[in-house]
C-alpha cells in the first residue's frame, strides 16, 4: 500500500515539473511580430509559428513603397522585439509618358496612390479612362486622344460643295459652296467643322434670280442711262409751254425757241449735272421775249420809214431823211 502511494506521488511531481517547464518556455518567446503601414513581414517570417528567445525576423517594405534605409531585421529579447531600423517611402511613378495631343494635370503629384485627369487638346476627344493612377506597377489606364469628325456635309439645291471624300470631315476643315449658273448664294460661301463635332454656321441656299433682284443690282451705267433719259423729258415740257407764245406772234421765233430748246437739252451733261441742265433752261426761257421785243421794234421803224416817206412824196420834197430809229 505505502509502495502505491510513493509510485502516484512521483508521478504527480513529474507531471508538475513538465508543466511548469512548459509554462516557463511559453513565457520565454516574443508573440507574432506585426507589421506597419508600409512595412510588412517577409513570407518566411510569415510562416513560422514559434519566435524563442533571440531569434531574428526579417521586415520588408510593403507593396508601393520603395526601401530608403534600414536592414528590417529584429530580434527577439527578453520577450520584446527591437526596434526596426527599415525606412520605406512612397514609390515614385514619375510624370506619364507623352501622348499625341494630350497633356496631364499632375497637380495631386506622382507619388503611389496619386490620381492625374489627362486632358485632350483642342479638337480632340479622349477614348478609354479620362483618369490615370499611380500603382506598384506604374500608372494605369491609357487614355487616347483622337481628333473630333462632325456629320456628312448637308447638299444644297442647285448647287455643289467641294467635300467628295469617303470619310467625315475632321476638326478644322473647311468645306466649300458655289452654286450653278443662274442662282445667287445667299449666306456664308463655306462652313467649318468645329471642337464641338457640329459645324460653325448653318449651310448657304442657292436662291434663283428673280426681275426684282435684277432690278436691285443694276449696273451704274444703267442707272445712269435713266438719271440722263430724266433729265430731257422737263426740258422738253418747258420748251412746249413757252412756244405757243411765240408762235402767236411769228414763225421765226418758235423755230429759233425750238432749236434752243433742243440744243440746250442735247448737250445737258451727265447725270450728275442734272440741276445745271435746268438752270440754263430756264435763262434761255428770257430769249424769245428779247427776241420778240428786237422784231416788234424793228416793224415799228419800217412802218414809221414808209409813212414818212410817203408824206414827203405828197408835199413834193425829193430829198427827204429817214428818221433816226
Amino acid at each position: 500500500m505505502e509502495a502505491s502511494l510513493d509510485t502516484c506521488g512521483q508521478r504527480t511531481v513529474q507531471s508538475l515539473l513538465l508543466l511548469y517547464l512548459l509554462v516557463v518556455k511559453a513565457a520565454a518567446d516574443c508573440p507574432k511580430p506585426q507589421g506597419r503601414e508600409n512595412i510588412v513581414l517577409t513570407n518566411k517570417a510569415l510562416l513560422m509559428n514559434d519566435f524563442p528567445e533571440g531569434v531574428e525576423v526579417t521586415l520588408e517594405c510593403a507593396n508601393g513603397y520603395d526601401r530608403e534605409s534600414g536592414s528590417g531585421t529584429i530580434t527577439c529579447i527578453d520577450e520584446k522585439w527591437t526596434e526596426p531600423d527599415l525606412t520605406c517611402k512612397k514609390k515614385d511613378c514619375g510624370p506619364p509618358q507623352p501622348q499625341p495631343n494630350m497633356s496631364f494635370n499632375i497637380s495631386a503629384g506622382t507619388l503611389f496612390g496619386a490620381v492625374i485627369k489627362a486632358i485632350c487638346d483642342k479638337g480632340y476627344k479622349i477614348t478609354g479612362p479620362a483618369y490615370k493612377q499611380c500603382y506598384p506597377t506604374g500608372w494605369s489606364g491609357r487614355p487616347k486622344c483622337n481628333i473630333v469628325t462632325c456629320a456628312k456635309p448637308p447638299e444644297v439645291t442647285n448647287g455643289r460643295i467641294s467635300w467628295d471624300a469617303q470619310d467625315l470631315p475632321k476638326y478644322g476643315e473647311i468645306i466649300q459652296y458655289t452654286c450653278d449658273e443662274g442662282y445667287t448664294l445667299i449666306g456664308e460661301d463655306s462652313i467649318v467643322c468645329s471642337a464641338t463635332g457640329k459645324y460653325d454656321s448653318q449651310p448657304p441656299e442657292c436662291k434663283g434670280v428673280t426681275a426684282e433682284d435684277r432690278s436691285t443690282t443694276a449696273s451704274p451705267a444703267q442707272e445712269a442711262s435713266t438719271s440722263a433719259d430724266s433729265s430731257v423729258t422737263p426740258t422738253a415740257s418747258t420748251t412746249a409751254a413757252v412756244s405757243p407764245s411765240v408762235r402767236g406772234r411769228t414763225n421765226i421765233l418758235t423755230a429759233v425757241d425750238t432749236t434752243a430748246s433742243v440744243t440746250s437739252s442735247t448737250s445737258s451733261p451727265v447725270p450728275g449735272n442734272h440741276d445745271e441742265a435746268v438752270d440754263v433752261n430756264q435763262d434761255f426761257g428770257y430769249l424769245p421775249v428779247i427776241i420778240s421785243v428786237i422784231v416788234v421794234s424793228l416793224v415799228v421803224c419800217i412802218v414809221v420809214f414808209f409813212i414818212h416817206k410817203f408824206l414827203l412824196r405828197r408835199k413834193g420834197s425829193a430829198n427827204g431823211t429817214a428818221p433816226i430809229c
